[in-house]
């Protein structure tokens, strides 16, 4: 492994054990807490985490064999994101937030079947309210002119 200058490396981040030398950690590079760096999906990979960057909580940052994963400088990676892929520097790099995606009409308990689970999701009305709050509200296509006209 290879960390250069002052870096932060928060609690149970799991960095690269099969091949170290191929993580390098550049100057000023945060990695927050629970993150994963794993530089060996069928083979040795590398992972470059650029100077400044920041990766948030509970990241998986894998890179395939024969291929260099970079994380660019000065960007910074969403809580809870996947990085497969290069990500430019000074970039913002995440998926969006979590939504509402389906009513549930067979909770998923302990007793429950997986199958049961999914035979009761239903589809969400297309212009509800989700739990209360209009930015959880599920929008059509045709709709989203006009509803983010009357939200301006």
């Amino acid at each position: 492994m290879k960390i250069t200058g002052r870096v932060f490396i928060g609690d149970d981040v799991y960095l690269e054990n099969e091949y170290p030398e191929n993580v390098e950690i550049q100057e000023g590079a945060q990695i927050a807490l629970k993150t994963i760096l794993i530089a060996h999906t069928r083979g040795a990979g590398k992972i470059i985490i650029g100077k400044n960057a920041f990766i948030g909580a509970n990241c998986l940052i894998t890179a395939a064999g024969g291929q260099t994963l970079t994380i660019g400088e000065g960007s910074v990676i969403k809580a809870a994101t996947v990085v497969s892929t290069q990500v430019p520097s000074f970039t913002l790099f995440g998926v969006a937030q979590g939504r509402a995606l389906a009513r549930v009409t067979v909770p998923l308990t302990m007793d429950t079947s997986f199958e049961d689970f999914l035979s009761g999701l239903k589809p969400l009305a297309s212009s509800r309210v989700q739990d209360g709050c209009p930015e959880h509200q599920v929008i059509s296509p045709s709709q989203k002119d006009d509803t983010l006209d009357k939200r301006s």
